[in-house]
C-alpha cells in the first residue's frame, strides 16, 4: 500500500510527449475521461489521481478542476499535470460551485468513450474502469455501470487488491427507474459510476436546482434513455470525514427527504412523456412520505419528539402524499400520539414492529450490496 492509499502499481511515465488530444488512438483501448473537481482537498488529490492512472485495460486521462481552493491545491495539481501527460489542471479564479465545476468537465472537456466524475477525496478501486467499460463495450444498450463502494476514513483499512474480473447484473432502464421510485432513495454513492459519454451528452449536465440530490436525478435521466448494469465487485472507495458535503451542508434526515423529493419532482417535470410517469411519481412520493412518518414514529419511541421538527415532517408528508392517512405508518403514528412519547419510550410497547422493520431493511441493504438495487 502506498502512502496515498492505493496498492503499489506501475504508474504511467512522467510527461514526455503530450498526446492528450487523441487519447487512446494508439493503444486501441477504451478511452475514459475522469473529471476530478477539487475544493480544499489538496492533501487527498495525489491518491485520487494515482488511483486513476493505475487503472489497467483502459486509456484514461484526468482533468483536475480547482474551484478556487484556499489551500495548496493549485501547487499539487500543477505538479501532477507536469509529471503525467494524461493529467490536466485548471483553476477557477473565483469559486463557481460544484455543479458548474462538474458540468465544465463532463460536457465541455470530455471527449473520451466514457466519463467518470470522481471527487478529489475519493479513489477508484483497482481494475474498476476495465470492469465497467468491458460491460458497455459488449452491450451498447448499457449507458451506465456502477458497483460496490467501500466507505473509509483511513486508507490503511482498504484492501490491497480486488479481483480483476467479476460478474454483473443487467437492468432495463425502465426497471431500474421504477425500482428507484418504489424505494424512494438512491443506491449509488457516486465515485463508482462510469457513464457512456454519448449518453452523458444526451442527458446533459447536473442541474443547479439540485445541489444535494442532483446525482439521483442524473442516474434517473440516464435510466430513461439507456439500460443500467451493476458490477458485483468493489468499484470505488468513498471517503467519510467531517468536511465532506454530505456531513456538513446536508446532514439532517429531513433535509435529505426534501432534496430527494425535489429530485423526483424535477425529473418527472422534465419527462412527462414517460408512459408510467404519473404512477412512478406517486410511488416515489408515497415512499418518501412513509419514511418521514416512520422518522416521527421513532422519535416517539425514543422520547425525542421536537414539536417544530414533527410539524415540518408532517407538512412534508401531507404535501408529498395527500393520501397519507391510508398508510400503515400514519396509523402507527396515531397510536403513538395517543400514548405520548414518554410512555412509548418507557414501555417500549412498539419495539416489536420496529425490530421487524429493521430486519426488513437489513435484508434490503444486503440485497443492494449484492445486486445494486
Amino acid at each position: 500500500m502506498t502512502q496515498d492509499g492505493i496498492a503499489a502499481v506501475a504508474l504511467p511515465p512522467s510527461k514526455s510527449i503530450d498526446d492528450r488530444q487523441q487519447p487512446g488512438k494508439k493503444s486501441g483501448l477504451p478511452t475514459v475521461d475522469v473529471v476530478v473537481p477539487c475544493y480544499n482537498y489538496a492533501r487527498f488529490l495525489p491518491g485520487c489521481v494515482h488511483s486513476v492512472l493505475a487503472q489497467p485495460g483502459v486509456d484514461a486521462r484526468v482533468l483536475i478542476i480547482d474551484d478556487a481552493s484556499p489551500d495548496n491545491t493549485e501547487e499539487v495539481g500543477q505538479e501532477l499535470a507536469a509529471r503525467y501527460s494524461s493529467v490536466e489542471f485548471r483553476r477557477h479564479k473565483n469559486n463557481k460551485g460544484h455543479i458548474a465545476t462538474y458540468n465544465e468537465g463532463l460536457l465541455e472537456w470530455s471527449t473520451g468513450d466514457y466519463v467518470v466524475l470522481l471527487s478529489a477525496d475519493d479513489m477508484l478501486a483497482p481494475g474498476s474502469l476495465e470492469r465497467a467499460t468491458s460491460v458497455m463495450e459488449a452491450d451498447q444498450r448499457v449507458g451506465m455501470v456502477y458497483g460496490r463502494t467501500i466507505h473509509f476514513q483511513n486508507e490503511k483499512t482498504l484492501p490491497t487488491s480486488v479481483p480483476r474480473r467479476s460478474s454483473h447484473d443487467y437492468f432495463p432502464g425502465s426497471k431500474w427507474l421504477s425500482d428507484r421510485c418504489r424505494a424512494g432513495h438512491n443506491v449509488i454513492t457516486s465515485p463508482e459510476v462510469v457513464v457512456r459519454s454519448s449518453i452523458q451528452k444526451i442527458v446533459g449536465g447536473y442541474r443547479p436546482e439540485l445541489p444535494h440530490s442532483g446525482d439521483l436525478e442524473m442516474w434517473m435521466r440516464i435510466a430513461a434513455v439507456s439500460d443500467i448494469a451493476f458490477v458485483r465487485n468493489v468499484q470505488a472507495y468513498y471517503r467519510v470525514h467531517s468536511s465532506s458535503m454530505q456531513r456538513t451542508q446536508f446532514k439532517t434526515s429531513f433535509a435529505d427527504l426534501v432534496h430527494r423529493k425535489a429530485a423526483f419532482d424535477l425529473f418527472f417535470r422534465h419527462h412527462p412523456a414517460i408512459s408510467d410517469s404519473a404512477e412512478w411519481s406517486e410511488m416515489a412520493s408515497r415512499a418518501l412520505a412513509r419514511e418521514a412518518l416512520w422518522d416521527i414514529c421513532r422519535a416517539y419511541d425514543h422520547n425525542r419528539v421536537d414539536a417544530a421538527q414533527e410539524e415540518a415532517l408532517m407538512q412534508f408528508v401531507l404535501a408529498a402524499y395527500p393520501k397519507a392517512h391510508t398508510l400503515s405508518e400514519y396509523k402507527a403514528l396515531q397510536r403513538r400520539k395517543r400514548l405520548g412519547p414518554a410512555v412509548c419510550n418507557r414501555t417500549q410497547i412498539f419495539l416489536g414492529p420496529a425490530l421487524v422493520r429493521r430486519a426488513i431493511q437489513e435484508v434490503k441493504k444486503d440485497r443492494m450490496k449484492r445486486r445494486g438495487i
